[in-house]
């Protein structure tokens, strides 16, 4: 497999050499399928970690540049390795500035009291406009919130889950 075709795919989706070479031989070269089965891969990878104690982390702060809206988040993860490493750092930091643009009310699709949900006719998409793990990503709108964490998880290795939130603005 040629190695540029490899950190190609690399580049894409953070995969290790190894996996990505792997992929690449099993997608016959296909960049595109190779991508596809690592995605995959990531999530059965993110899905199985869910269950793993999360002991560490960090708490994340962003201030948008008029001073006007700010936003702490606290994610954890297993290990203080995790939190000390630059993925993770980037990830608090993206979910901290994400709530800060888009002002969720409720962490998950469990927080949301009954008395809401009877109340709303559009369920899908006053979740996805309420429930932080429900919304499009604010650098990837192609994603949502949940899957940019199952991405996370997938290439540290370790659950990681969004404990708590708060927006503040004026």
């Amino acid at each position: 497999m040629d190695a540029k075709v490899v950190m190609q795919l690399r580049a894409m989706t953070g995969a290790g050499v190894l996996d990505a070479q792997k992929a690449l031989i099993e997608a016959q070269g296909n960049l595109d399928t190779a991508a596809e089965m690592l995605r995959k891969k990531g999530q059965a990878k993110a899905a199985s970690k869910g269950d793993r104690a999360t002991h560490e982390g960090m708490i994340g702060s962003y201030i948008h540049a008029t001073g006007k809206v700010g936003a702490l988040v606290a994610v954890a993860c297993e290990t203080d390795f995790v939190a000390r490493g630059s993925e993770f750092k980037q990830l608090v930091h993206d979910l901290a500035m994400h709530v800060a643009a888009s002002n969720p009310l409720y962490l998950q699709r469990a927080d949301v009291p009954t008395e809401v949900i009877a109340k709303e006719k559009e369920i899908a998409k006053y979740y996805a406009d309420t429930c932080l793990l429900d919304q499009p990503f604010v650098k990837d709108e192609d994603i949502t919130v949940a899957e940019r964490i199952r991405q996370a998880i997938a290439k540290t290795g370790e659950n990681v889950q969004v404990k708590k939130f708060i927006r503040f603005s004026l």
